[in-house]
């Protein structure tokens, strides 16, 4: 049986049986046959779909938000804004899949010669827990825009909410196994990659779950993207202003209370402005109150899971271990549930484990660098590559430093980083390949096909 937990109380929520062997066969077959058939949709239709669904999210946005809130531990607030997000994305790629997908004429010395973007068929998507809307939405929707079938393996832990974004496409006008939820654990994601039907696959997740998945795909061929995990680096530069910028740090650093692959994780600040914008780090990280992600007032709920939140601690309590200087939080509060406070860390250095690994929770790593160009070093040294944000208040030298020097695949000047529909988004090296979003998202998973009329 597969469980959701109530992370900020233990409470079992609901279970659901794992589908066998048989049932995964049988609906990947009825998404083959559904994908023949949608093939006969015209892009109009598909369009006006993508708006019902939008729609449906507006009318039910608190039954979403407070399902995702109960599964994972979402503070209200932020579970609103994801499910405006999706609506926006829905309006986004409904508005503009047409330009996208249309043909590209290519002038040669053929009487006509062109590209084409044909669908591929039926896209696996492996989605995490942490954006537990946002994160399939950015994935169906302009897929099922190009026509292509979708298949969702969801985190166990929010199996409610993959089942009601089932529902949700289906009230949207989408015949059934068009987009389908296969209630499966990780170690079935392999035979569902193999099944000759299924074309790609695409997941958002760990960078060891990402290797498998990618090791799975390229063994028999199949295109993947990967969006893994991050260390995102933030630097701070001497000409910054430190009041935004401290603000604009925590706020990233306890978006989803830490768990997400592009918060902000690691602080790299010049020495000269060091002690001043630590102090400021610090002030800004109390104001964040912790508890009942049901009170309007919260900004940092439960982490997902009562393992994951050990293992956060496990972490905190090494890198102290390793020399680094606890300034706040740090510790596994009483009671139920399981919460974790805002942590600040000092005088970590690059071979701490708070530097090494990617973070997912409420802890900042303050780490002192000698300069600007100390800084940048600082800022690559690390396996990942997914974003980066610099803070300076000379902007041709944060564009170049973001364009040239810092190597990521999002870099943001003066902000923090956040996805966007209108944008690329992922990374690179142990981030991950591919891109969601933008108009490259839309192209991923469909056949580039080139036509030449002689």
């Amino acid at each position: 049986m597969i469980s959701s937990i109530n992370p900020s109380t233990g409470e079992v929520l609901a279970e659901y049986e794992e589908y066998s062997d048989q049932k995964i066969n049988e609906c990947i077959e009825k998404a083959e046959l559904a994908y023949h058939s949608y093939q006969k949709t015209s892009l109009n239709k598909k369009i006006s779909l993508m708006l019902n669904a939008a729609s449906i999210l507006e009318k039910q946005k608190e039954e979403f938000s407070k399902l995702m809130t109960l599964e994972m531990g979402k503070p209200i607030v932020q579970s609103r804004a994801e499910i405006d997000k999706c609506i926006w994305l829905c309006n986004y790629y409904s508005g503009t899949a047409e330009h996208f997908l249309a043909d590209e004429i290519i002038q040669t010395e053929a009487k006509k010669s062109f590209v084409s973007f044909q669908p591929l068929g039926i896209i696996l998507a492996v989605m995490p827990w942490n954006f537990p809307f946002w994160q399939v939405f950015r994935f169906a929707v302009p897929n099922l825009l190009a026509g292509n079938t979708c298949m969702l393996k969801h985190s166990s832990n929010v199996s409610g909410t993959a089942l009601a974004i089932e529902k949700i496409f289906i009230d949207a006008g989408l015949s059934e196994n068009i987009f389908k939820t296969l209630l499966i654990p990780s170690l079935k994601v392999k035979q569902v990659i193999e099944h000759p039907f299924v074309k790609a696959v695409t997941i958002t997740g760990s960078t060891p779950a990402g290797k498998s998945v990618a090791a799975i795909a390229g063994n028999v061929l199949k295109k993947s993207v990967l969006e893994l995990g991050g260390s995102d680096p933030y630097v701070i530069l001497e000409d910054a202003d430190l009041i935004e910028a401290a603000k604009a740090c925590v706020t990233s650093r306890l978006i989803n209370g830490g768990q997400s692959c592009i918060a902000a994780k690691r602080f790299i600040v010049v020495e000269k402005i060091f002690e001043q914008f630590q102090d400021l780090f610090v002030e800004q990280m109390k104001l964040r109150k912790m508890g009942n992600p049901f009170d309007e007032s919260v900004v940092i709920g439960p982490q997902a899971r009562i393992d994951l939140r050990n293992e956060l601690h496990t972490q905190v309590e090494h890198s102290i271990q390793q020399g680094a200087e606890l300034l706040l939080g740090g510790f596994i509060p009483e009671g139920k549930g399981a919460f974790y406070p805002p942590t600040v860390l000092t005088n970590v250095n690059e071979n701490n484990i708070v530097f090494t690994e990617e973070i997912f929770g409420p802890v900042a790593p303050l780490i002192k660098a000698r300069d600007e160009d100390d800084a940048i070093r600082l800022a690559n040294k690390t396996v990942f590559g997914l974003g980066a944000a610099v803070f300076t208040k000379d902007l041709d030298k944060g564009e170049r430093i973001a364009k040239e020097k810092i190597v990521a695949g999002s870099c943001f000047v003066n902000s923090f980083v956040k996805s966007d529909p209108r944008l690329p988004f992922g990374g690179i090296n142990h981030s991950g390949y591919g891109r969601e979003l933008g108009l490259v998202g839309i192209r991923e998973f469909v056949n580039i096909k080139t036509i030449f009329m002689g």
